[in-house]
């Protein structure tokens, strides 16, 4: 279980990542259209995985994350600037497919339901 300095970090760190993504990075292949989902910091705090949810196409999304790894030296420079830690984590981006998947959970539950009302206007 995550101790509360680990819960809070990773809380402050989602915020400042979230700031310096949407402010700093002037990168074409990096999406408008992201979010920072959440920040998973590791018990020895020198690294921290950060999940990112991004609307768009598979390449896009590819796209988008790979840019994020190649550029987590310069949003952990701008990041750092902005919270005080002995160490600031080294920063792994990846893909948060949640949003994905409720998206098609949703639907097939809205075609259940369409076949539920098919079958009883029968």
């Amino acid at each position: 279980m995550k101790n509360k300095r680990q819960k809070r970090l990773n809380s402050l760190l989602k915020e400042v990542i979230s700031e310096v993504i949407a402010k700093d990075i002037a990168n074409p292949n990096v999406s408008n259209f992201i979010s920072v989902m959440q920040v998973d910091i590791k018990p020895d705090l020198h690294s921290a995985v950060v999940s990112i949810s991004i609307i768009g196409s598979g390449e896009e999304k590819k796209k988008t994350i790979d840019a994020l790894n190649k550029a987590s030296g310069f949003i952990s420079s701008n990041a750092s600037k902005k919270v005080v830690l002995r160490y600031f984590p080294t920063l792994t981006f990846e893909l948060d497919t949640s949003v994905d998947k409720f998206m098609k959970i949703d639907s097939i539950l809205q075609e259940i339901e369409k076949e539920k009302k098919n079958r009883k206007d029968q």
